[in-house]
């Protein structure tokens, strides 16, 4: 069953993507998926991907919403782009700061000035 043949999987598709994870036929479920349910029937599952490439699923979800890549941001989208990404998380994963600081071409300190700026309005 593909995700437009259900409207809960054509629903989640989208949530799937953003998460980083999939969703999979039930022929195809393995442990640790998540089954789908649809009035007491399992009709597929949801399986999250390893914990690789997640600075880059949240910068791409980053950008899309933005509607723009980090690197073509102006100052103030730059500091939208580091409270979404620390909304969602970015700066626990190990050594996130450098790499969105690369990816914005400001240094560390500047994140850790819009950091501590978006904190403190929260």
């Amino acid at each position: 069953m593909s995700a437009s043949d259900h409207p809960l999987l054509a629903a989640l598709a989208p949530v799937a993507d953003v998460l980083g994870g999939e969703i999979v036929q039930m022929k195809d479920m393995v442990e640790g998926d998540v089954p789908l349910q649809w009035e007491g029937e399992t009709v597929a599952g949801f399986r999250v991907h390893p914990m690789h490439n997640a600075l880059e699923r949240l910068v791409a979800s980053v950008e899309l919403e933005l509607g723009a890549k980090l690197s073509g941001l102006d100052r103030a989208q730059k500091q939208a782009a580091v409270r979404l990404l620390d909304e969602k998380g970015a700066f626990l994963l190990r050594k996130s700061i450098e790499d969105v600081a690369d990816l914005l071409a400001v240094s560390r300190i500047t994140i850790y000035n819009y950091l501590s700026t978006v904190r403190s309005e929260d």
